[in-house]
């Protein structure tokens, strides 16, 4: 088997995320089957190749009667549909984690099975354990430009001949197969994150995301309150529905709060960040969180491919060549599963 990959390490958005594998999150039925398939590979993964994995869990936290009312008909039901969670009083959600901010909380939903790896580091690391493991051949700095049954040409010139070959391209779905892609729905989608070095004391504990986030998430799709109180937010806060913000915290094993964040599409992605994103994404939080300091020592953007109807697009635009890409914002959470489950296909 061989990996190409055009730069010298992983940079794009693979490492420019939470570090949240976030089963929680998805829609219920296959696409959260999924996601805790991953979740179980990724704590395979982390014992044999050293890389640190730390099952945290989730709080979704509530400070409005409308997402208390979200979250207590989710908790109703999420039992039937396969989810483990319950919901929390704030002394409770305060017995679980420092920094979740006790005015105005009322309760929220705690999940175990969420988890945190640190993206810039296990992404990274992957390969060599790969490579020692299963004998994984890497090409770093080698981009494909052409792909053909059977073949590709590698950005060398060389042209290389495999059984099989599998288009992951992430962002970038136009060098190859580009009439294919402009009918594929996929959009181009990038979002904005922060981070706060270690806080001298205290421990973020599980996963932390605010109300804004039920709107956000397929699992809550099924709520008969979400409507309302995606009205409510519309109304009260219309700047956070133009870029697409809902906040949540995660932290590394460094220490560091990774912050965000936000979500631009299609014409509106642009090279140039906005400090007004960042101050919203800043603003929201401090009302949920509260932290020893909000110094922010790192700011980013990452930019990803996003199907609007399904969690992953998949093609097949000619015989032993398959395209997998558009997971969107839940590429930590649903890759390992998705390549697991299509392995068994191909088996």
């Amino acid at each position: 088997m061989t990996v190409f990959e055009r730069s010298s390490a992983a940079s794009a958005a693979s490492i420019r995320n939470f570090g949240m594998v976030w089963p929680i999150g998805q829609p219920a039925g296959e696409a959260h089957a999924i996601a805790m398939r991953s979740r179980g590979i990724w704590l395979d993964i982390a014992n044999g190749a050293g890389i640190w994995a730390n099952p945290c869990g989730s709080i979704n936290l509530a400070n409005r009667d409308d997402e208390w009312d979200v979250l207590r008909e989710f908790a109703d039901v999420a039992p039937s549909l396969g989810y483990d969670c319950r919901l929390l009083t704030p002394g409770e959600i305060a017995e679980l984690t420092d920094f979740a901010n006790p005015t105005g909380l009322i309760g929220g939903l705690h999940s175990p099975c969420e988890l945190c790896v640190n993206p810039r580091k296990a992404i990274r690391d992957l390969p060599r354990w790969l490579a020692s493991r299963f004998g994984v051949r890497f090409e770093f700095g080698s981009a494909i430009t052409g792909v053909g049954s059977g073949w590709a040409v590698a950005s060398d010139g060389s042209r290389r001949e495999f059984d099989r070959i599998v288009v992951c391209g992430g962002a970038d779905f136009k060098t190859l197969f580009p009439d294919l892609c402009a009918s594929s729905g996929l959009r181009r989608c990038k979002l904005q994150m922060l981070k706060v070095g270690p806080p001298a004391s205290g421990r973020l504990g599980p996963h932390l995301a605010s109300g804004l986030t039920l709107r956000h998430y397929g699992n809550f799709a099924a709520c008969s309150g979400l409507p309302g109180l995606r009205d409510r937010i519309a109304a009260e806060t219309p700047e956070l529905d133009e870029f697409g913000i809902h906040v949540m915290v995660s932290q590394n094993d460094e220490g560091d709060l990774i912050l965000g964040d936000s979500h631009e599409y299609d014409s509106a992605v642009e090279p140039f960040d906005k400090a007004v994103i960042d101050d919203l994404i800043l603003r929201e939080l401090r009302r949920v969180i509260r932290l020893p300091s909000w110094n922010v020592t790192e700011r980013w953007h990452g930019i990803y491919a996003k199907h609007p109807t399904r969690s992953s697009y998949v093609a097949e635009p000619m015989p032993g060549v398959s395209i997998r890409s558009g997971v969107g914002g839940a590429g930590m959470t649903m890759a390992f599963g998705l390549a697991d489950r299509t392995w068994e296909e191909w088996s």
